[in-house]
């Protein structure tokens, strides 16, 4: 398990390195250099347009990959979907800024971010499914937590590297050159994801499922039919997660550095601190979830989500990194006290013969809602006005609230304490 766990970290965190690295330069660089026609606050808006394709694009990848890994295994989506990812994300190392190319450069970014969000979009339910499938029921928690850290890694890495870049180049270099460096990092890092997964066993349910034939012949279409409120429900659960992770670590930046007048290195390192604190307690939070169920921990943290967001609003808007800090804590907290379960509660809600495909799905739609939309809704709604932007913690506690709706109208999964199976998920 310990090495199971371990390559599904690192190869999500790889993936996830990938994905943010682009939401960092989106808030910091791409507006100016690929929308230079555009008003700082329009080229800001259309950096994070390019920015939401990603998300727009996942759904699609886990379709296409759940159906890889309903119908041939959990395995070679792990594979498929790195090495997509990782070439796209280096390709946009590559792409000629507008003044060399024209047009034609933000529509080849968008290109790529939308490949970006194809290979992201099988590598969370590939990842999840290899931990998840192979855990003891009693700890299926704990291991499945392990690839929820990989998204707190891969921003740490992400944005150290740009925090190393912006500290140590001049603004000119920086917008240069400097913001590609990370791309190209990509393509070593994909190889050595590459090579972690080699060795990797398909999971026995799923041996079990081809042994048996009773593999699904048209996942999607199975979901679809017997299962469309619950990927609903889910997405509309998740929401809240991606609303809240996105608002700080992408619409926060670009508001502190663009509207507070902060640095781009003070900002950076705030979220990096918050996010650090957040990786570490994520399998501690995870063992509540083996011992008291996933349901309580996912509607915890929403209501949470829902009390902090004024608070966090009003502390970004002192301006003072201490306090920014702990805006970005407590909204992290709230966050993972949902997502460190997820990865355990979303395949014990779906039958084996389909769970590749429905919680993938469910995931990722759940980005496009909270992910996609947060920077730009968020954007919009800070514009104007010198106090604190207020529509903005509204209009997130209006998401968390929703959120909390959908937990609640879900079943618990947790299995028994004395070690007997789950309950079956068409059942429950």
């Amino acid at each position: 398990m310990a090495r199971l766990a371990a390559a599904s970290l690192v190869g999500t965190a790889i993936e996830f390195f990938d994905f943010f690295v682009y939401g960092t330069a989106a808030a910091l660089v791409l507006g100016p250099l690929f929308f230079p026609t555009f008003s700082p606050l329009a080229g800001t808006l259309a950096a994070f347009g390019t920015f939401a394709a990603g998300f727009l694009a996942r759904p699609l990848g886990s379709v296409l990959f759940g159906h890889v890994g309903d119908r041939y295994g959990r395995r070679p989506v792990l594979f498929a979907s790195l090495l997509l990812t990782g070439c796209a994300t280096v390709a946009v190392g590559f792409v000629p800024t507008y003044a060399t190319l024209g047009i034609a450069a933000p529509a080849l970014l968008l290109a790529l971010r939308f490949l970006q969000g194809l290979g992201l979009g099988g590598e969370w339910g590939g990842a999840v499914l290899l931990t998840a499938e192979h855990a003891p029921a009693n700890r299926r928690a704990l291991w499945s937590s392990f690839p929820q850290i990989g998204p707190s890694i891969g921003f740490l890495l992400a944005n150290g590297v740009m925090l190393a870049l912006t500290a140590g180049l001049s603004d000119a270099d920086f917008r240069s050159w400097g913001w590609r460096v990370p791309f190209w990092a990509a393509g070593l890092l994909a190889l050595v994801g590459l090579l972690l997964r080699s060795s990797l066993a398909e999971t026995p349910q799923f041996e079990e499922l081809s042994a048996s034939g009773r593999r699904a012949g048209a996942p999607l279409a199975e979901i679809v039919r017997d299962h469309w409120r619950l990927v609903l429900l889910t997405a509309g659960a998740l929401a809240v997660g991606y609303a809240v992770f996105y608002s700080v670590s992408t619409w926060a930046l670009a508001y502190g550095t663009e509207r507070l007048g902060v640095s781009s290195t003070v900002m950076l390192a705030c979220v990096m601190a918050a996010v650090a604190v957040m990786g570490v307690v994520t399998p501690f939070v995870a063992l509540l979830g083996d011992r008291w169920g996933r349901r309580p921990l996912c509607l915890a943290g929403c209501a949470a989500s829902a009390l902090w967001m004024f608070p966090m609003v009003a502390l970004l808007h002192t301006a003072r990194p201490p306090l920014m800090f702990l805006g970005f804590l407590g909204s992290l907290l709230a966050f993972i006290t949902m997502f460190s379960v997820v990865a355990a509660y979303l395949p014990e809600l779906y039958e084996p013969r389909v769970r590749c495909t429905g919680a993938a799905v469910g995931y990722n739609l759940a980005g496009v809602l909270g992910g996609a939309l947060t920077p730009l809704v968020a954007t919009t709604l800070s514009e104007g006005g010198s106090g604190p932007p207020w529509g903005v913690a509204a209009y997130l506690t209006l998401v968390a609230l929703v959120s909390l709706g959908c937990f609640a109208l879900l079943p618990e999964t947790l299995p028994g304490r004395t070690g007997e199976p789950a309950p079956e998920p068409a059942t429950a």
